[in-house]
């Protein structure tokens, strides 16, 4: 990126080169064959950055040499070396130019042609039409080559000009308002616009006055002054009334201000945003280095004249401003020189300051609805056609200006109400970025949030309401913050106060998942940090507590799987709301719940107390629960082994009826026989889990439920292993044989067990007889 930014300050060096006053023809032309030999290289630099993009010929748009180079124009993309190539067509030989470039003196007070090509303003000093980009490469080109004096006297007439076009386009806009307003369109007038331009032309003006400012001071001709008359046949001055006493500038008025005034016109300017990424990005540095230049002059009361005179021009030149009523949907925002106007204008005077800021802050091209270019224009208004869609690569910059704006109206608005609603009515309507209003709000807490004053409560508002906002608008989309989102704006209703609080509860549902409303919501209002921070009595935090405990039912209801648990939990303290949520999860558990949920919420009832609720609960996800033969690590294998083991200390009724919801949910062997075993380990009821002990005798193998267990125990090893043997491979046989002798303590705890292991035996090496090294292993452990 360096090195592209190097090239096309390669493009404006040879502009330089080329606009020599003092060349000579042999040399243009040497020039032009070399210029034109690097521009039809391949490997040439586009002067946009862009492949693709077509542009005019904006260099030639010019009285002189309108007929040259017409090769040029029909090229398919310009190149940083295009627009000195046209250059080259320039000369210096018009006697407006001379007179401009060759003396002080050069006025017409009688001159009072009021056309758009007037030579002379109504003051009657000397201006100079001509595309203003080509124009400041003239001065930037004396500059170069050593007439400092000839570029100062230039540029004063190209401001001239420019300041005479300001006031033309006003009274322009001004005539067609009406029209123009009424049909809610607009169109641009500057294709390519001089901030961000190849050449810098503001930069450029800027700097010769600046210089002029602060440089050579003497009023003197340099060493190196340029004499064009005796070259160019230029006319002495020899009537009076054009020679009045030699200056450049009005009485009162210096460089300073008129360079200023000349970097606030060029700034203010609409213009249409480049396509390419390096055009764009131009765009923005030449911008931020502008502003910045700006901001080390220090204001005085003329200059902050000419900033109220700037500021009401862009408020009110329509299409000709970028901060005009309506403005084009692709054209460059102002938010940065917005913001930059602001703070300068904010002590003198706040309500022009705020009318700039609130009026930048749009941005159409995200607007899904946004106004096209009007081709039925008002004279001289060049549009262009939208019938694109924008590619901003800067977009994330140019959204990141717009937050900056916004936070610096916010900060200067805090303790006046009415402004800070308007700012917050401009933030609603013109941010379309969840994460830069939720900065916003962010900003907005910490600054009403001080220290070391009281929280100013309109501004916590405000924070709130961008808060709530961004909730909304990141409902149904995936945010990666959202969680924190959540968590921080329940922090920000909490300073706002508990009418806050108990409003975001009372409309959760467009604000929250009933997961967020459940397990962030509803558990952070009723933890006692929030009470103690909240300071409220008793009523109140009954109050805000019910409140919570409505919201988490009806999550609950909404979403049983997610909140049904955070509901139990939220409502543990009030007993109708407890039940409330309890017979929630029952009617759920049929269908809207999965076992893993209901065994969840069966271990939480039996931790509370409720070993009856538990084992309901446990039943009803034993229903939704299907463990295949060769599961014998599933997740769910623990919770079934806790279900049996609650059931065994709840009773024998209760063991009864819940092995066969095992026996038909679960077919891995391994699983059933562990179960069998701690089954008959004690008797039913006799130690429970609360320590309540009965008396009993153990349960019998040969008698329900323990024989229908045992059954299915043994049925799932019969199954396991030939389904094993279907597709075992050598290197298992080992760990298969192990598998029989646990198969085998299983098969024995029946009365006749050692039988059935022996025919069981006996089959397989029946029907696996083809397996001879295995079955081999088989009749060594097993006979």
């Amino acid at each position: 990126m360096q090195l592209l930014w190097a090239l096309k300050g390669l493009g404006a060096l040879w502009m330089c080169i080329v606009l020599n006053p003092h060349s000579k023809p042999e040399q243009k032309s040497c020039w032009l064959r070399q210029l034109k030999k690097w521009n039809s290289v391949d490997v040439c630099p586009w002067e946009d950055g862009n492949h693709g993009n077509e542009l005019p010929n904006l260099t030639n748009s010019l009285p002189q040499g309108a007929h040259a180079n017409q090769d040029l124009a029909s090229r398919p993309h310009r190149t940083v070396f295009t627009r000195a190539i046209e250059a080259c067509d320039l000369h210096w030989q018009d006697s407006h130019l001379q007179h401009i470039i060759s003396s002080d003196l050069y006025t017409n007070y009688c001159y009072h042609d009021d056309t758009e090509s007037s030579l002379f303003d109504s003051r009657g000093w000397p201006m100079w039409h001509e595309h203003v980009p080509t124009a400041c490469a003239r001065v930037d080109a004396l500059r170069s080559h050593g007439y400092p004096r000839e570029a100062l006297r230039l540029a004063i007439a190209i401001v001239n000009t420019l300041r005479r076009q300001q006031q033309r386009q006003l009274e322009l806009f001004r005539q067609h308002k009406k029209e123009l307003l009424h049909k809610g369109v607009t169109s641009i007038t500057n294709t390519e616009g001089w901030v961000g331009h190849p050449l810098d032309p503001i930069g450029t003006l800027f700097s010769t006055l600046t210089e002029r400012e602060t440089g050579w001071a003497s009023d003197d001709c340099s060493p190196g002054f340029l004499d064009l008359s005796d070259s160019m046949g230029m006319a002495k001055c020899s009537d009076p009334q054009l020679c009045p006493p030699a200056r450049l500038l009005e009485e009162g008025e210096s460089y300073l201000a008129l360079a200023v005034e000349t970097a606030l016109l060029g700034l203010g300017q609409q213009r249409s945003m480049p396509d390419g990424l390096y055009a764009q990005e131009k765009v923005c540095r030449n911008e931020e280095q502008l502003i910045a230049r700006l901001q080390e002059v220090e204001l005085n009361d003329s200059l902050i004249k000419i900033f109220r005179k700037q500021a009401v021009f862009l408020l009110e030149a329509g299409p000709y401003s970028g901060l005009g009523e309506t403005i084009y949907r692709e054209s460059v925002p102002m938010h940065t020189f917005a913001k930059y106007l602001f703070t300068s204008l904010l002590p003198h005077d706040a309500e022009l300051a705020y009318k700039i800021a609130l009026r930048a802050m749009r941005l159409p091209v995200l607007e899904s609805t946004a106004p096209t270019g009007d081709l039925s224009r008002p004279h001289h208004m060049v549009s262009v056609v939208p019938n694109r869609y924008p590619r901003w690569f800067t977009l994330s910059h140019i959204e990141s200006q717009q937050c900056e704006l916004a936070s610096t109206m916010l900060t200067a608005a805090k303790g006046d109400a009415r402004r800070l609603e308007t700012v917050l009515e401009s933030i609603q309507k013109n941010i379309h970025s969840s994460s830069h209003i939720f900065k916003l709000a962010q900003d907005a807490f910490k600054i009403a949030t001080l220290m070391d004053s009281l929280p100013d409560i309109t501004l916590l508002k405000v924070s709130l309401e961008l808060g709530l906002q961004v909730m909304r608008m990141t409902l149904s989309t995936l945010n990666w913050r959202r969680r924190e989102m959540v968590r921080w704006l329940v922090t920000c209703a909490t300073e706002v106060g508990v009418y806050a609080l108990d409003s975001i509860m009372q409309g959760w549902f467009t604000l929250f998942t009933p997961t967020e409303a459940t397990s962030i919501v509803a558990t952070t209002v009723m933890s006692s940090s929030t009470i103690v921070r909240l300071h409220l009595e008793c009523h109140q935090q009954d109050n805000l507590a019910s409140s919570a405990r409505t919201l988490a039912l009806q999550c609950a209801m909404k979403d049983p799987q997610n909140c049904a648990l955070s509901a139990l939990t939220l409502c543990e303290k009030d007993h109708i709301a407890f039940e409330t949520a309890y017979q929630i999860v029952l009617d759920a558990a049929a269908t809207g719940m999965s076992y893993t949920q209901l065994f969840t919420i069966a271990r939480y009832m039996e931790h509370r107390g409720y070993p009856l609720r538990a084992y309901k609960l446990a039943t009803l996800a034993m229903t939704h629960l299907n463990l295949s033969y060769n599961q014998d690590t599933h997740p769910a294998i623990n919770d079934v082994l806790w279900a049996c083991v609650l059931s065994h200390s709840l009773g024998k009724n209760e063991l009864a009826a819940i092995i066969p919801l095992v026996v038909k949910s679960v077919k891995c062997a391994t699983v059933l026989s562990d179960i069998l075993r701690r089954c008959t380990l004690t008797t039913p009821g006799v130690v429970t889990l609360h320590s309540r002990r009965n008396s009993g005798k153990l349960m019998s193998l040969d008698k329900a439920p323990l024989r229908q267990l045992l059954d299915a125990t043994i049925g799932a090893y019969i199954n396991t292993t030939h389904s094993r043997l279907t597709h075992i491979s050598p290197r298992h046989y080992s760990e298969f044989i192990e598998f029989l002798s646990k198969a085998r303590e299983t098969f024995l705890m029946a009365h006749d067990g050692h039988i059935q292991f022996t025919q069981f035996i006996d089959n397989l090496k029946q029907i696996y007889k083809g397996k001879k090294k295995l079955m081999m292993l088989v009749r060594e452990r097993f006979g």
